[in-house]
């Protein structure tokens, strides 16, 4: 709820000031500021530093931001935040393809793990045969040239933590020796799937012998899963990042809601559960909009096809490497991690699920990445906001990565849709893109053509990423990728498909004010006036008097949500 206004707001004592600032407030109406005057978790003054210095009491601490740039905190538009959590205490192998490396990181994630727990995943060899990619092929038709670790490699770090590790395509399995002896493998007794060479197990386990190891895995314990959270919102404060719109399964909200009982919460989450839990949700009497201003729920995720990253994202013509058009996104399969039930197949499941949702009030963001998926969830939107009428929709199409062309665009805009995109993926994927789907790349990441259009865009990182590859949820690396289109290393000069690079307000303007306001927020956040949230971020450099290939270099120095501070580097750690 927001604090009363007017005189009885002039007359309180703040309790931060920031002032000597150049503030970018993403309030149209008055878009530059010099000081915020802050009281408990709302900004009360947002101007001159003689406005804010009014509410200076006795107790206010007061902070010269020394002329350094601020902004509001940046809302993330996808994240994936137990994964996350899961891969920085855990082991990411997304860029290990040899043993001292696989062996380092084991070691370092059983010193961060809750002690008994197993150590599971690291996705290795991620990214050991982009060469395979650079020659328009597929890293997982050429497994003559990948790493195919030993036990051995690991059991001397592992002390008597259980490890099973699998690679990127889940191609191949490891488990350590402690895991096979929890599991009941051994050579002396063999099972389908476990290899033994001269008499012992090698680590390398599949079919029955992987299942058995799969029975063995102790499930994670609610510390584990906090300390997990812990470690990604100490990360996330660290870039500046106060809010996120969480793809959350269901046994991440009661984590969320225990960090917050303790006062341990440092980010505003966003839930998003999948499109089949609507109807759940509504029978518990959990409304559109539930919750408060650290966790709510307003939108539901749903998924038309696959990722590029694999080659799964549908298109109506056949990618070039593959020979394939792609996958609708099965919602039979019982077995998905993330979104059984939210899918395209059965072929009307899609439609049954918007306009069950739409009639209970709740929005609808959806997964769909190539040109014929995006049509394919145009068509049924469509559908339904003509057969439900005119309501008010913030729905969005995720990813939005290749449309088929510019009147794709002009269709969001006509029925009122935003483009939910994560500029990463551009710089990231730019590098197998066109050996894959050809001329068609013209149309990938079409971030002008969306917002010459009038279609809403929002920014962010799809944190921790796919088993394809890892995404940084740092902002000033996708403010970067949007406004440059080049690689971390610079590359291709002038950058890739540069007419659909965006300029700098643009960019920070769909990571702020454009989240709040698809998540309904936006007169609480997004954007610095008084009243509103006081989530802002204090950079390293102004970052609109940089040229745009070292917004990449720029740092959060201070991260303050809800009035408090969260993460304060040099100088303002002192």
């Amino acid at each position: 709820m927001l604090p009363l206004l007017g005189a009885a707001l002039g007359a309180q004592d703040a309790d931060l000031i920031v002032r000597n600032a150049r503030i970018w407030t993403g309030d149209s109406a008055s878009p530059n500021a010099q000081a915020m005057a802050v009281r408990g978790d709302r900004l009360i003054v947002v101007g001159a530093n003689a406005a804010a210095a009014a509410h200076r009491g006795a107790r206010t601490r007061v902070i010269d931001a020394g002329g350094r740039f601020v902004t509001p905190g940046f809302i993330d538009d996808h994240t994936h935040f137990a994964q996350a959590g899961g891969l920085l205490i855990g082991a990411n192998l997304l860029d290990v393809a040899t043993e001292t490396p696989l062996r380092e990181r084991v070691k370092a994630a059983i010193g961060r793990m809750s002690p008994g727990m197993w150590l599971t995943g690291g996705d290795w060899g991620a990214y050991e045969a982009w060469a395979a990619n650079s020659a328009g092929g597929d890293r997982a038709s050429q497994p003559s040239a990948r790493f195919t670790p030993d036990r051995r490699m690991i059991d001397s770090v592992s002390g008597t933590t259980p490890i099973l590790l699998n690679r990127w395509d889940r191609s191949a399995y490891l488990a350590n020796g402690v895991a096979l002896e929890k599991a009941g493998l051994s050579c002396a007794q063999p099972v389908e799937g476990l290899e033994c060479r001269n008499g012992r197990a090698t680590g390398a386990v599949s079919g029955a012998a992987l299942a058995q190891v799969r029975r063995a895995i102790a499930p994670k314990t609610f510390d584990q899963r906090l300390r997990e959270a812990r470690t990604a919102l100490a990360h996330l404060s660290e870039l500046g990042v106060t809010t996120i719109h969480d793809n959350t399964p269901p046994a991440q909200l009661p984590v969320y809601t225990e960090l917050k009982r303790r006062g341990e919460l440092t980010v505003h989450i966003f839930a998003r559960p999948t499109l089949d839990k609507w109807n759940e949700l509504t029978y518990a009497g959990i409304s559109p909009g539930f919750g408060d201003d650290w966790i709510h729920i307003r939108a539901l995720k749903g998924f038309v096809d696959g990722i590029q990253g694999n080659s799964t994202a549908r298109f109506y013509e056949p990618q070039l490497h593959s020979g394939r058009r792609g996958e609708w996104r099965d919602s039979t399969n019982t077995a998905a991690t993330e979104g059984a039930g939210s899918g395209m197949n059965p072929p009307d499941n899609m439609e049954r699920l918007l306009f069950g949702l739409d009639s209970a009030g709740w929005w609808a963001n959806v997964h769909a990445i190539g040109d014929e998926a995006i049509d394919s969830v145009l068509t049924i939107m469509e559908k339904v906001f003509t057969t439900n009428g005119p309501k008010e929709r913030r729905w969005r199409i995720i990813h939005s990565q290749v449309i088929r062309n510019a009147a794709v665009a002009q269709k969001y805009k006509r029925l009122g849709l935003i483009a939910e995109v994560q500029p990463y993926h551009a710089i990231d994927d730019m590098r197998w893109m066109e050996e894959r789907i050809g001329a068609r790349a013209r149309w990938a990441y079409a971030f002008k053509t969306f917002k010459d259009a009038g279609v809403p865009l929002l920014f962010g990182s799809d944190w921790p990423g796919t088993n394809a590859s890892w995404y940084t949820a740092n902002p000033m690396t996708i403010l970067y990728a949007a406004t440059t289109r080049l690689t971390l290393d610079g590359k291709p000069e002038g950058g890739w498909f540069p007419e659909q690079r965006l300029d700098l307000e643009t960019s920070l303007r769909s990571y702020t004010v454009n989240n709040a306001w698809a998540e309904g927020e936006e007169a609480n956040k997004g954007s610095l006036s008084a009243g509103k949230l006081a989530d802002f971020v204090v950079i390293d450099r102004d970052l609109f008097a940089i040229p745009a290939t070292q917004l990449k270099d720029a740092r959060a120095l201070l991260t303050v949500v809800g009035g408090r501070i969260v993460h304060a580097a040099s100088p303002f750690s002192r």
